[in-house]
């Protein structure tokens, strides 16, 4: 195993995944990527970049249904083009959105397959997380599921226990279904409930199929769920249950859309949370399979106010020390920001100023709605990994 390197996963031509006039606009990619650069993360000693090859077909059909694959390279050319969930609001057609599509999966089996060969401890693709994406069906923006094939390619290359942590705001329901029945790959999700928000699954009650139970983890959080009880619910259920699985690798979709400024949800977590949760990733990775670590972008929408420092501290969390909170944004970059989103606001420090709490979760007579959702969860899937549910210990 290579001593702390990372292998930063990136070609420009990753940010031809643009869907036009839409929420998921490729520029906060490349003002990650340009904040990054400008801050020195991508100079840091072991740290390797690389450039990914697209995903081929039989790459793809491990996830995706070969005719799917077909209708994605059928639907630019076909303005009346419809099925598949493709040509809607959520997951428009463009021109080369295979090609486009196939590229970004081809980067995330890039940063998987560098940390299983051990030519990098750590890998990074903040331009995947494309985690909606069904079998045979675009959902939420998302056209190939990268996350899915990745591990795909992580299984057949031998792995037998892979851990999923998503931290996207939006539940990871493509990743879980398809390794659902799959007891080698564990799912973990926390994102804002399913009664408020896309896409409607997400529930504690869902906890893998036969043969897999338990190995399906849904933490749906209140809508307003702010640092000190995201981290809460994250600290009571995700190490328990990762310890218990033993991973040999883990895996984690780092989208940004949980934050309080992102405006397709409700949560309310500043960056300085995010920067928290990448740590405590981070770290159970060291614990508990050797430094290996995964990790991809995903969604968020506040595309240069939170996204660029948000996966600026990802990357920096997975190259080596953390950036301090109080850090500024290099004046270049900002300069480069507002002539990429003029009306945006360019933030001038790397912190939202926010102290997250480190709050233990206890089981109480009369919890508030967090603590209801850590318990839901703890109580469906914890005696399924012989943990006690009300056991704050476990």
């Amino acid at each position: 195993m290579a001593d702390r390197t990372t292998a930063v996963v990136w070609d420009q031509a990753l940010l031809d995944y643009d869907m036009g006039d839409h929420p998921l606009n490729p520029v906060r990619v490349e003002l990650t990527m340009a904040l990054a650069r400008e801050l020195g993360i991508l100079d840091r000693p072991g740290v390797r970049m690389v450039t990914p090859r697209p995903a081929t077909d039989d790459d793809l059909t491990r996830v995706h249904r070969a005719e799917y694959l077909k209708a994605v390279r059928l639907a630019p050319s076909d303005p009346f083009f419809r099925g598949w969930g493709l040509n809607t609001p959520d997951n428009p057609v463009f021109e080369g959105m295979h090609e486009s599509s196939a590229r970004i999966c081809g980067a995330t089996i890039a940063a998987a397959e560098a940390v299983w060969e051990g030519t990098a401890t750590r890998a990074v693709n903040v331009a995947g997380g494309l985690h909606h994406a069904m079998a045979a069906r675009a959902s939420g923006f998302c056209v190939y599921n990268d996350p899915a094939v990745a591990i795909a390619r992580l299984l057949d290359r031998g792995a037998q226990r892979v851990a999923y942590v998503d931290v996207d705001v939006h539940h990871g329901d493509g990743v879980q279904a398809a390794f659902y029945n799959d007891p080698r790959v564990l799912t973990i999700s926390l994102h804002e409930s399913p009664l408020a928000l896309f896409p409607g699954t997400g529930f504690s009650e869902e906890v893998g199929g036969p043969g897999a139970e338990g190995t399906a983890v849904n933490v749906p959080l209140p809508p307003g769920t702010s640092d000190g009880g995201w981290l809460r619910a994250f600290h009571a259920i995700v190490p328990s249950v990762v310890r218990a699985f033993a991973p040999e690798i883990v895996f984690s979709q780092c989208g940004a859309d949980a934050h309080r400024l992102d405006p397709l949800a409700d949560l309310r977590l500043s960056v300085d949370g995010q920067r928290a949760a990448y740590l405590a990733m981070r770290a159970l990775a060291d614990e508990l399979c050797d430094g290996r670590w995964v990790a991809t972008g995903g969604g968020g929408y506040a595309l240069v106010e939170v996204v660029p420092r948000a996966w600026a501290h990802l990357l920096a969390v997975a190259t080596g020390d953390p950036l301090d909170p109080a850090t500024a944004t290099p004046a270049a970059w900002r300069s480069f920001a507002a002539q990429r989103c003029p009306g945006g606001v360019v933030p001038e420090t790397m912190t939202d100023g926010a102290d997250p709490p480190l709050e233990r979760w206890e089981p109480g007579t009369t919890p508030d709605p967090i603590d209801r959702a850590i318990l839901a969860t703890r109580t469906a899937v914890f005696p399924l990994h012989g943990l006690d549910p009300q056991d704050p210990r476990d």
